[in-house]
């Protein structure tokens, strides 16, 4: 069965590309090694970097969310992270860790395939789960150096099994877990930024009702000029709350901060969380949708599962009036699947989208 969503995205069609997978294994047995025009990226190395090392996520610990005799405290950390960077470490998140361990195997191994086997789950012509890549509407466009797997993981009535794996053979039932587990975790954060928002928690899970999720599972080739491309362009996320976990060792994760990009370290064993779009607008600015990017490697590839958590898509999104509280709206109110269809139907362009919701 078709997820609801992907039913009202009819209208949302995708320009199909070659498997960067596959043009990067080209490399070796070329004789030029030159990345194709259409990957090239001039921004990359005129944007300022700030090295690694010279500035640090704040960690927040989920483990003393839930303690009484710190909760308090770290609720204060939540709400200083969402409002000055929109991202934050989670650690102490309870995921179960054979069930982190399976996922990582897994996907690595369905990115391990054969490119046919792959497309046997391609996106089709019109929607958005499956294997291939998103937001590319024109043929002239600038390319992403990666390849994607986007699933809609819950609710479980609204999967469509047509693009799960079934190879691996545990990939189905290694998802499931793991959709399950991040919920939990997704819940957990939005009850603390209820308190932090000082807001009955009733207020942000009726927005959320269901939880919807989906996951964007992200395969990013080695690439012999890394300074010239990009493996996703700079975008804000379309969901209200992002849990990203690296499968791998190798970084990638830049986020943008006064005109600056700033690279992540990820802790081991910890989620990179970041605040969505939705989030920004319910929470009428006080929390933030940051813009990021990935950039690749030259010698390793780099793979990540981003996890967005969504309101029901028959929400109406605008600013909560719990907390804008008589004050001024500073942002426009729309239905979820307006939002949605607005989001996918455009090339990623930063905060653009974003901005586009603001009332001046």
């Amino acid at each position: 069965m078709a997820s609801t969503l992907e039913e009202e995205l009819g209208s949302v069609e995708f320009v199909q590309v070659e498997s960067v997978q596959a043009l990067a294994s080209n490399f070796g047995a070329s004789s030029t090694n030159e990345v194709p025009d259409r990957y090239i990226r001039s921004e990359v190395e005129a944007d300022m970097v700030v090295e690694k090392g010279s500035f640090e996520l704040q960690v927040i610990d989920l483990a003393k969310l839930r303690d009484p005799q710190f909760s308090q405290t770290e609720i204060a950390k939540l709400g200083c992270a969402c409002g000055e960077w929109g991202f934050f470490q989670l650690i102490n998140h309870g995921v179960d860790k054979e069930v982190l361990e399976r996922v990582k195997a897994d996907i690595t191994a369905f990115f391990n395939l054969p490119v046919e086997q792959k497309e046997a789950v391609a996106i089709a012509n019109k929607g958005v789960d499956g294997f291939g890549h998103h937001f590319i509407v024109s043929n002239e466009q600038k390319l992403d150096w990666a390849d994607m797997l986007y699933l809609t993981t819950r609710p479980v009535n609204e999967r469509n099994l047509r693009f799960w794996p079934t190879n691996p053979p545990t990939f189905r039932d290694t998802f499931n877990k793991y959709s399950l587990e991040l919920n939990k975790v997704a819940g957990e954060l939005l009850e603390a930024m209820s308190k932090d928002l000082e807001i009955e928690s009733d207020v942000l899970f009726n927005l959320f009702k269901g939880q919807p999720q989906s996951m964007r599972m992200n395969y990013y080739p080695p690439c012999p000029q890394p300074e010239k491309v990009l493996g996703l362009s700079a975008h804000t996320d379309g969901s209200g709350i992002t849990l990203l976990l690296h499968v791998n060792d190798v970084q990638g994760l830049q986020i943008r901060k006064d005109k600056m990009w700033f690279s992540v370290e990820t802790l081991p064993g910890a989620l990179v969380v970041n605040i969505g779009d939705v989030l920004e607008i319910a929470s009428n600015g006080r929390y933030r949708s940051i813009e990021h990017r990935a950039v690749v490697n030259t010698t390793k590839e780099r793979i990540s599962i981003a996890n967005f958590q969504s309101p029901c898509h028959l929400a109406n999104m605008g600013p909560l009036p719990e907390v804008v509280k008589g004050g001024k709206e500073n942002y426009k109110s729309l239905p979820y699947i307006e939002y949605f269809k607005g989001y996918f139907s455009d090339k990623l362009e930063g905060r653009n989208y974003m901005e586009s919701l603001k009332i001046n």
